[in-house]
């Protein structure tokens, strides 16, 4: 952080500079991410911003534009890594959306599962992380536990942990275990006493409250004018949700309410990450008890030109070891189209842009990250407030510098 008094030499009769420029990033423990905030402050009060993006800027649309389709999923993972298996589906379902594939419902209900779970992953660090920016360590610390039994059920279903790389074309790779079914259930009947207590901790505390309610607040009309989405339009009052909006991988069969707000502070922001938390955890309910009913050897699609086949197959049958070939090499051409499929990420509407022109790579990709549309409203939020509370508004937000720089 540079904090450096301005003297600057003007002409003989004016009035000297008596702000402060100071830098909030792009390296600084402060920041929620690798960017920049110019600030203008007289004393600790912020007279303006300045807000800068780029410093991570890794071109993965233009990347992706060099791969085959299945290959683009793990450039997906690294957009917001918090919740990195919501990332995943919503590249898969635009992918099978150009391809007209439909999956089956066990598919649809597995995915469901493993969508909410990143949701509650995501929002439990926001959360908590509002509570350290208020000098609140204990509820992030003890909610962690439960982050670290999310990656373990990830670990378990697909290998990997934080960039999962889960599901492919049409399903997923491998079926559900037992152990994942049974660490699910866990979850299930551990988390919601945690999660209660973890409000207990800061939703009536009153230096939270302080530090969090009219921080940073926004209005409807405002935040739909930035094209906000997700909690922090929900916040604002407006209950737009493409789950319910959009329904995808048959979100339609679930009961579950819309989380809103009334003045679009960070404090109401909170509320709704919190909220909506209870409502993933009744969704993946609702969604272990329709798996049990189905057959339990679904877990894919019959798509064999994209779906790798299965290795026994592929050391016996000649025609396996073609597909396998194929789709490895990445040698299986697209149907031509243009897709636009969107998802409700943890930070929002996360959308998938999609130009084929029949090829192996897409003609044209964009990602629509959620975080990079309302981080442009972040100078206005912050203007006027303290330096303390602009801290506990990008908090409140929950910037991930991965969606910014794509």
């Amino acid at each position: 952080m540079l904090d450096q008094k301005q003297h600057i030499k003007l002409p003989e009769g004016s009035i000297e500079k008596d702000t402060t420029t100071l830098n909030l990033g792009p390296t600084h423990p402060a920041t929620h991410g690798v960017f920049q905030n110019i600030l203008e402050i007289d004393g600790e009060r912020i007279v303006s911003a300045v807000s800068t993006v780029g410093y991570i800027h890794r071109a993965f649309e233009k990347i992706a534009e060099r791969r085959p389709y299945y290959q683009i999923t793990p450039l997906t993972d690294r957009l917001n890594y918090c919740s990195a298996p919501i990332n995943n589906m919503g590249w898969l379902l635009t992918v099978e959306k150009l391809l007209g594939i439909e999956t089956p419902k066990r598919v649809d209900y597995l995915r469901v599962i493993i969508m909410e779970l990143a949701r509650i992953a995501d929002h439990l660090i926001c959360s908590s992380v509002m509570g350290v920016d208020t000098g609140a360590l204990t509820g992030f610390v003890y909610v962690m536990t439960y982050r670290e039994l999310i990656y373990e059920i990830y670990e378990e279903i697909c290998g990997s942990r934080l960039t999962t790389n889960i599901g492919r074309i049409g399903g997923f790779e491998r079926n559900f275990t037992p152990a994942a079914f049974a660490k699910i259930e866990r979850f299930l009947n551990e988390y919601p006493a945690v999660l209660k207590e973890f409000e207990t901790l800061l939703t009536r505390n009153r230096i939270f409250m302080e530090r969090t309610q009219g921080v940073g607040a926004i209005t409807a009309e405002r935040a739909l004018s930035y094209g906000f989405t997700g909690p922090n339009l929900r916040a604002a009052g407006v209950d737009y949700d493409v789950r319910v909006a959009n329904p995808y991988s048959s979100y339609q069969d679930f009961d579950f309410s819309i989380p809103v707000g009334t003045t679009g502070d960070s404090y109401d922001r909170f509320q709704v990450r919190n909220a909506e938390m209870w409502e993933s955890l009744s969704i993946i309910r609702q969604a272990m008890d329709k798996v049990k009913s189905l057959p339990a050897d679904v877990f894919h699609a019959d798509v064999p030109a994209y779906y790798l086949p299965e290795k026994q197959d592929v050391y016996t049958k000649m025609e396996a070891l073609i597909y396998h070939f194929k789709i490895v090499m990445g040698e299986a051409d697209m149907l031509p189209g243009e897709v636009y499929n969107a998802v409700e990420g943890a930070n929002g509407e996360l959308g998938f842009y999609l130009i084929s022109d029949g090829g192996r790579s897409p003609y044209r990709l964009h990602f629509r990250r959620p975080c990079f549309i309302y981080y442009q409203a972040y100078a206005e939020l912050v203007q006027g407030s303290m330096l303390s509370d602009a801290i506990v508004c990008m908090s409140s937000l929950n910037l991930i510098a991965g969606e910014l720089d794509a």
